[in-house]
């Protein structure tokens, strides 16, 4: 039986530390009143990235936003099998462990969980492993994982051959630091937003400085080049046929990374009640298009509310 805590909500946006297996992480709530909502980051994103959504939803919902461990003001240890409070393995049963241990401990009820990129894949992991946790998955641009093991056979030869080569060479510790820190630059930053995002406007200098201030901690390169080598694990197929909750499904059309012509496959899953496609939106459509993304994830949160 899952056992979950009882903390009073919280209605602020002030960081806050909550201690999971020895290592600090980090996250922000609001809201008072109505379902519980977590929110989870991407790839080299942290909770910043919701805050754009986080004070519409918490006018319906108490909101939360956390930092996966390895990303945003949460802990960086060095990759490695689990040892609490020295090391962490970058996988998704360890993000999916975190998150469910954060519904249990922290929001102390079933939440809808809410997804970016492989923060999809991270929140489907934790309602697979811990169906009580999870009353609704809202993935937003899931990663299709276009270079996990079993999908390169599908990818073009300069992709089946250079994405194992670049592991390797991460994996040396002066060239794996030497190549993040030539990424780990505003101007780097920068142009890569600038091809996910469709529009330009929403690549602000703030959105900028959010995205580089964790790539200075210590231990950020370590992370990096563990989950640049991370092939193997679920891939987000294999997650959908276990699903234990309804899902929604928001994309946006002009995602150059994860293309919407393969996301709509998802569809067909049963547990998938909505495929909405985003008409003109890159990769983060929650934080480029929030007027779009909202009012869909608020009727979801509606619906399912009563429904359930």
């Amino acid at each position: 039986m899952t056992v979950f805590s009882s903390l009073p909500p919280a209605n602020t946006t002030a960081t806050q530390i909550w201690l999971w297996q020895g290592f600090s992480i980090t996250y922000q709530t609001q809201g008072t009143q109505g379902p519980a909502v977590v929110l989870v980051h991407g790839f080299g994103a942290s909770l910043g990235h919701w805050r754009k959504n986080i004070p519409v939803l918490a006018e319906s919902c108490r909101v939360y936003a956390l930092d996966l461990i390895g990303f945003g003001g949460s802990a960086k240890p060095p990759p490695g099998q689990l040892k609490p409070g020295e090391q962490v393995e970058y996988t998704f049963e360890t993000w999916g462990q975190q998150i469910a241990d954060f519904c249990k401990e922290v929001v102390g009820e079933p939440a809808f969980l809410v997804g970016n990129s492989v923060g999809c894949i991270a929140v489907m992991q934790a309602v697979v492993d811990h169906p009580a946790i999870g009353r609704s998955v809202a993935l937003i641009n899931c990663s299709l994982r276009l270079l996990h093991d079993r999908r390169r056979a599908t990818q073009p030869w300069f992709k089946r051959l250079g994405a194992p080569i670049l592991q390797r060479v991460l994996k040396n510790e002066w060239l794996g630091q030497t190549f993040f820190n030539q990424l780990a630059k505003p101007a780097t930053v920068r142009k890569i937003l600038l091809k996910a995002y469709r529009n330009p406007e929403a690549v602000t200098d703030e959105l900028v400085d959010l995205l580089m201030a964790p790539a200075k901690d210590v231990g950020a390169a370590a992370v990096f080049i563990a989950f640049t080598g991370y092939s193997q694990g679920p891939l987000p197929e294999d997650l959908l046929e276990q699903l234990p909750c309804p899902a929604l499904i928001l994309w946006g059309d002009a995602d150059p990374w994860e293309p919407i012509a393969l996301g709509k496959a998802f569809a067909d899953y049963p547990q998938v009640q909505q495929f909405i496609p985003l008409e003109g939106v890159g990769h983060c459509p929650q934080d480029e298009a929030p007027e779009l993304v909202n009012p869909l994830l608020q009727a979801w949160i509606e619906a399912r509310s009563h429904s359930d």
